[in-house]
């Protein structure tokens, strides 16, 4: 799950494992799965960013959980 912002400051959560496209038009914008769109102030390098450091945060705690 990474935090995006709408286009007028309101922030929400999103499940980084149902996107399936994200894009520039100038704004950036975020297609699920399931066609659902979501037009963020994040552009997609940082959205990008965001979904790697979810992603190692998840494998670094599922590593330190293996090792107990």
């Amino acid at each position: 799950m990474i935090w995006v912002t709408r286009l007028n400051g309101e922030k929400f959560v999103i499940n980084s494992d149902h996107i399936e496209i994200v894009e520039a038009n100038p704004d950036t914008v975020i297609t699920l799965t399931n066609g659902d769109k979501y037009i963020v102030k994040e552009s997609v390098d940082e959205i990008i960013e965001k979904v790697i450091e979810f992603r190692r945060k998840i494998f670094a705690d599922l590593f330190r959980f293996d090792k107990r």
